[in-house]
């Protein structure tokens, strides 16, 4: 474990001072919003809505995100990467309180679907930040390290913030679950407020590349011609096979083990703790494991495929420390490829362009995560999880596939260096 600290370590300070700040704001997004994630489906279940609701409210965010993904992507293209990050952050944060101080399902709704919309002008931000603070040799640790960064804080968040609901209870006297779920999130949303600080310190660089050396700007093609040339449509597409068949069953693992083997907010709070240090090392292990596969799509392929063994372990494991292992490899070999995808994507598209390739495929993620949840919600309360992990399996078996035959390593194009014409690849 040291050896490896120690790693990451001689990693973070290689990088220039934009890239590092970036990722410690990464850390403490992923430390602070630990109890969110760990914490909001149980408490909209204990409150009294039903599966179909909390599918709706799951959903509600891709919904807006689908619709506006693009504009948001576009507009950050115009405000900088820096001001995006710090206003989508910023009102998403607001979207979230909202949700959680609404006591009408149409408010919460509301505040669901501000917050899909605000939060894509944070994230899509991220992508194009580090393409343009980033050189070759760079990328792939920057990238890996930007996902490995929130998981790896999340394993300190989720074990503390299992513990916090009964601090809650026992410190202010509150009465019963509800209030103390509500409690917990109101405290992690509030101090995540401080993810802004470094960001702000953030120099974000002008230019980059050919257009740095020239002093010029190259022209841009209009979203419509990036959407609709193959090589996007190519990139897009297991982003929508696989988002999909994510959307229904990844967000409700907290409330499977909770019924399913009836794990308390401690027990919970630990092993989603273990899964996020796994995915961590997993992501900074991944730039390592590319020469030694054969390239980034041959590790991509495999990761992935390795995962849906673990992924059949969780729901149908006959023991309860299988279906954990299981849980815990899914997680680390799912996730730690995911960073190389986004470098190879972004890689294929000139600069000007990435803000519109990356909101294209976080639209096709999108498009699954609107429908998604709330199907899920309808096959839980009427089948259970059983069909949910089935479905999954088929969908993340469909979009490896996919991923393969669209960028085998003998079919991959060199990386472009200006904007693409369209044509066909």
């Amino acid at each position: 474990m040291k050896t490896f600290l120690h790693s990451i370590f001689n990693q973070f300070r290689l990088l220039n001072r934009p890239a590092r700040l970036f990722l410690v704001a990464l850390f403490l997004d992923g430390l602070l919003f630990a109890g969110w994630n760990l914490f909001f489906n149980l408490y909209i279940i204990d409150a009294g809505y039903s599966r179909d609701f909390l599918g709706l409210v799951n959903a509600a965010p891709s919904l807006s995100a689908l619709l506006l993904g693009v504009p948001m992507g576009l507009l950050s293209d115009r405000m900088g990467r820096k001001r995006a990050m710090m206003v989508g952050f910023a009102l998403a944060n607001f979207a979230i309180i909202t949700m959680i101080l609404g006591r009408s399902e149409g408010v919460i709704l509301a505040g669901a679907l501000m917050l899909g919309v605000t939060s894509q002008l944070y994230v899509l931000s991220q992508a194009p930040f580090m393409m343009k603070t980033s050189d070759d040799k760079s990328r792939d640790v920057l990238f890996s390290l930007s996902f490995g960064m929130f998981p790896l804080a999340s394993t300190a968040g989720n074990f503390l913030a299992g513990y916090l609901p009964g601090l809650f209870t026992r410190w202010f006297h509150l009465a019963g679950s509800v209030a103390a779920y509500q409690a917990v999130l109101l405290f992690c949303v509030v101090i995540s407020f401080l993810v802004l600080v470094p960001i702000a310190f953030i120099h974000e660089p002008k230019k980059s590349g050919a257009n740095e050396k020239s002093g010029s700007e190259e022209p841009r093609n209009s979203v419509w011609k990036v959407l609709l040339r193959p090589l996007t449509l190519k990139l897009a597409i297991p982003n929508l096979v696989i988002g999909f068949g994510a959307a229904t069953l990844v967000p409700y693992f907290n409330v499977f083990y909770a019924e399913r083997y009836k794990m308390g907010d401690s027990t919970l709070g630990i092993l989603f703790s273990l899964g996020a240090l796994l995915t961590g090392i997993g992501c900074i292990i991944g730039p390592r494991l590319v020469g030694n596969l054969g390239g980034k799509i041959r590790t991509i392929v495999l990761g992935q495929g390795a995962s849906l063994v673990f992924l059949l372990l969780i729901g149908f494991s006959p023991w309860p420390w299988l279906s954990v292992i299981g849980f815990l490899a899914r997680g680390a070999l799912m996730n730690m490829v995911a960073p190389l995808f986004d470098a190879f994507a972004l890689e294929q598209s000139h600069e000007s362009e990435h803000g519109a390739v990356n909101s294209i495929r976080n639209l096709a993620w999108n498009f699954g995560w609107a429908v998604g949840p709330y199907i899920s919600g309808i096959v839980q309360q009427r089948y259970g999880f059983s069909p949910l992990f089935v479905s999954t399996a088929i969908l993340y078996a469909l979009g490896i596939g996919l991923t393969w035959i669209f960028f085998r390593p003998r079919a991959i194009q060199v990386p472009i260096a200006g904007p693409v014409i369209d044509e066909a690849i």
